[in-house]
C-alpha cells in the first residue's frame, strides 16, 4: 500500500532532503507541502508536480503521514495537530525544547494510534545503525566518548536569541545526535553532570543504567562534548569495553539515504501496526529528558538525575 505523505515546513531540509526522497520513493506518494510562506512552498513542489497547500488542515486531510521539517519551537503544536488527525509522523530533532512538549507529542501519538519516528541521521544511516545495533548487542561496555562539533557561530559574538539554535546552543542542536548514539550503545542515562566551555560548548559526564556494563552491578559512564562555536567540525563516537576500543564508522551515506530509510520504516510501521522502533517517539522523549537534565545541571551547578525529571511527568 502506498503511503500518501506530505511535508510540514519548506526550509532547507524540506527542499534538499525530504522532498526529493519522497518523490523518488516507490512506496510513497508525495502529495504536497504546507509552510507559512506559500510562495516558497510552491517553488519547492514545482519540480515534483506535488501540491502547495494553503491550509495545514487541507494537507492533513489529504495524507496518511507527514514529515515535519520545522524548528522545535513550533514542532510540538504542529505534531499534536497532525497526531489528532491520525497522521503518522516523521519528526525533527529534538522533539521539543522542554519535556512537556515532547511528552505531549508522544502521548497524543499513542492516544490516536499514530506511528512516529525521530529523524536522527545516525539511527537511520544503514552503516551507522548496523554498527550501533551490533555494539549494543555485544554489551560489556566500560565507557564511551562522543564529540559533535561545528563552527557555525563566532564564540565572541553576541547571541541572536530569536534564533533557537543560538538561544539554546549546541546542547539542544547537536546534542540529540550525540545522545542518539551514546544511548543507543550504553543504554538509558541515570545521571548527568554538565559544565560550560568556550562559546556555547557544553561538556556532559553521564552515568548509565547497569544493563550494558562490563561487569554485573556496575554502571558504564560516558562523556560528551558539544559545540556550535568550535574551530573545526567533528562527529565521532568511541566506546571502550570487552570488545576493545571501537569507533563508529564515519558516515558513508548521505542524509537522503537516511531519510529514505526513515520513511521506509515509517511506512512499514503504518502498515503493520508496529509502534516500537529504535528511533521512536519514546526514544525522542528519552533524549529530551537527558537534555533537560543537562540544562538543569548547568543552572544548579550539580549532577541531576533523570529520575528527578521523570518524576515530574
Amino acid at each position: 500500500m502506498t503511503l500518501r505523505t506530505g511535508i510540514i515546513g519548506n526550509g532547507i531540509w524540506a527542499r534538499d532532503t525530504h522532498a526529493p526522497v519522497l518523490a523518488a520513493h516507490t512506496g510513497v506518494e508525495f502529495v504536497g507541502v504546507w509552510g507559512r510562506n506559500h510562495t516558497t512552498s510552491e517553488a519547492l513542489v514545482a519540480p515534483y508536480g506535488a501540491r502547495a497547500f494553503r491550509a495545514i488542515d487541507d494537507l492533513l486531510d489529504a495524507v496518511d503521514a507527514v514529515v515535519l521539517a520545522v524548528p522545535p519551537t513550533i514542532q510540538p503544536e504542529l505534531a499534536v495537530r497532525a497526531a489528532q488527525a491520525r497522521t503518522h509522523l516523521l519528526m525533527e530533532k529534538p522533539l521539543a525544547l522542554d519535556l512537556t512538549g515532547a511528552r505531549r507529542i508522544r502521548d497524543e501519538a499513542a492516544a490516536h494510534d499514530v506511528a512516529g519516528l525521530v529523524f536522527l541521521t545516525s539511527r537511520h544511516r544503514p552503516e551507522q545503525r548496523a554498527w550501533i545495533a551490533a555494539a549494543r548487542a555485544h554489551g560489556g561496555w566500560h565507557s564511551a566518548h562522543a564529540s559533535w562539533l561545528a563552527g557555525l557561530y563566532d564564540p565572541s559574538a553576541p547571541r541572536d536569541l530569536s534564533d533557537w539554535r543560538q538561544a539554546k546552543g549546541a546542547l539542544w542542536d547537536v546534542g540529540p545526535h550525540a545522545l542518539s548514539v551514546t544511548l543507543g550503545v550504553l543504554g538509558p542515562v541515570h545521571e548527568v553532570s554538565a559544565t560550560r566551555g568556550v562559546g556555547d560548548t557544553v561538556h556532559l559526564a553521564m552515568r548509565h543504567a547497569p544493563g550494558s556494563a562490563v561487569a554485573s552491578g556496575t554502571a558504564p559512564s560516558s562523556t560528551v562534548t558539544l559545540s556550535l562555536t568550535a574551530p573545526v567540525q567533528q562527529s565521532l563516537f568511541t566506546a571502550v569495553g570487552t570488545a576493545g576500543v571501537l569507533a563508529m564508522p564515519t558516515p558513508l551515506s548521505t542524509p537522503r539515504v537516511a531519510a529514505t530509510t526513515a520513511i521506509t520504516d515509517l511506512a512499514a510501521m503504518a502498515a503493520s501496526g508496529q509502534r516500537h522502533h529504535d528511533a521512536d517517539l519514546e526514544f525522542g522523549v528519552e533524549i529530551v529528558e537527558v537534555l533537560a537534565a543537562a540544562e538543569s545541571s548547568l543552572e544548579l551547578g550539580r549532577p541531576v538525575g533523570c529520575d528527578e525529571l521523570r518524576a515530574t511527568g
